[in-house]
């Protein structure tokens, strides 16, 4: 009797336990079958498709009315890039240790204004980011980081320039004026200078050029490297010295980048040939290879297929063995200007669709985007069949 009572509870005993362990080995066995949740939440990054905007094309100093004729130029070459299929503007906001827009540390550009510390009256960098934020257009502002005068450009630098108001900040060198290389009061200000930028502009990231120390620079820094010898036990010779000054700017502002603005990137634009880059003290290699320095290498691989001093596939090898660390991305910047050209020796004049050609090549490889030097190889008429055929390619469906 007692056992028959108890049948019902133990049939539903077994019940609840059978359900049980088929619950949990369904739930073992979906386990099994499901991506890691990180990984199948991280969407593949954007390939990048950018079109460098360099300061002479910004150019409005001759221009009666300067904002109007900046703001049509502006939505024109937004308006060309969006159509011809690009995604990022990077913009050239700092050529010649001043800048483009109001700065508590550089001078206005006389490329608005037409003279060096001359306010035009308007924010072009404001205009800039509004008007690509409109079309959906990235904005990285590009730097040029020390040099302050070319032989004849700016033709005057204005008195509240950085250099005029202490010249121990620059050095002469092959009759070109830089910041000092070596001088912490010149990292600090290019820090400075770029969380300005991060915290007032609605930009992506921040990128360097590759004018770094000048070739041929000789032993402009003696009087530099002999303090520098007499205050460390055991100093770097004169070359790693000269690699760990740059080296230890480009830290400082990879740290003040992600320290302002953490989404925001920081990378640099090298010489296209590698071992260039060691003439001018880049280390490029070690900033690939090490985290804390770079998250992106955008080598500038300007040559035809057929170059006879070095060919794009060639360049293009060499970067990809460099040892890169785990969130590097890949770049390569294009050559744009030179089709239709007769550059690299008539090259360029062999085919026109040499970029369309070399783009699919660093798709291949799984680059991670590319850029395209510069806008105005867009609209040129030299280009235009090039160009065509290129963004043909970029605007099919598939692409």
């Amino acid at each position: 009797m007692i056992i028959k009572r108890m049948i019902p509870y133990l049939l539903t005993g077994f019940l609840l336990i059978l359900t049980v362990f088929l619950v949990g080995n369904r739930d073992e066995k979906t386990l099994e079958k499901q991506p890691d949740k990180a990984t199948a939440d991280e969407a593949p990054a954007e390939e990048i498709r950018g079109v460098w905007l360099a300061y002479m094309t910004l150019d409005v100093e001759n221009e009666t009315d300067k904002e109007r004729a900046f703001r049509d130029k502006i939505d024109a070459i937004v308006r060309e890039i969006k159509q011809d299929g690009f995604n990022t503007l990077f913009v050239q906001v700092r050529p010649f240790c001043d800048a483009i827009y109001p700065s508590a540390y550089y001078p206005w550009s006389h490329i608005i204004s037409g003279t060096q510390g001359v306010d035009p009256g308007f924010d072009p960098l404001r205009i800039i980011c509004d008007k690509c934020a409109e079309a959906e257009i990235g904005v990285h502002a590009w730097i040029n980081p020390y040099r302050i005068r070319t032989q004849s450009t700016p033709a005057e630098l204005c008195e509240d320039h950085p250099y005029s108001l202490d010249p121990s900040l620059g050095v002469v060198v092959n009759g070109e004026t830089y910041l000092q290389f070596s001088d912490e009061r010149v990292r600090d200000l290019i820090v400075s200078g770029v969380i300005e930028l991060l915290e007032n502009y609605d930009i992506d990231g921040i990128q360097f050029d590759d004018y770094f120390y000048p070739e041929d620079c000789g032993d402009f820094d003696a009087e530099a490297y002999a303090s520098y010898c007499e205050a460390e036990a055991s100093p770097l010779p004169l070359e790693d010295f000269r690699r760990e000054n740059i080296s230890q700017m480009i830290r400082d502002v990879w740290q003040a980048v992600h320290s302002t603005k953490p989404n925001a990137v920081f990378g640099v634009s090298p010489q296209g040939n590698l071992a260039n880059n060691n003439v001018i003290y880049a280390d490029v290699v070690r900033w690939c290879a090490e985290e804390g320095y770079i998250d992106y290498i955008c080598p500038q691989l300007y040559y035809s297929p057929d170059n006879p001093a070095q060919r794009f596939e060639d360049a293009l090898r060499d970067w990809l063995t460099v040892e890169k660390h785990p969130g590097l991305r890949l770049l390569i910047g294009l050559g744009g200007y030179k089709a239709g050209t007769d550059a690299d020796e008539g090259t360029w004049l062999d085919s026109s669709d040499i970029l369309k050609t070399e783009l699919q090549i660093l798709q291949e490889e799984e680059c991670d985007g590319f850029l395209l030097y510069s806008y105005d190889s867009l609209v040129e008429e030299a280009s235009r069949e090039e160009i065509k055929n290129l963004v043909d390619y970029l605007t099919e469906p598939t692409q």
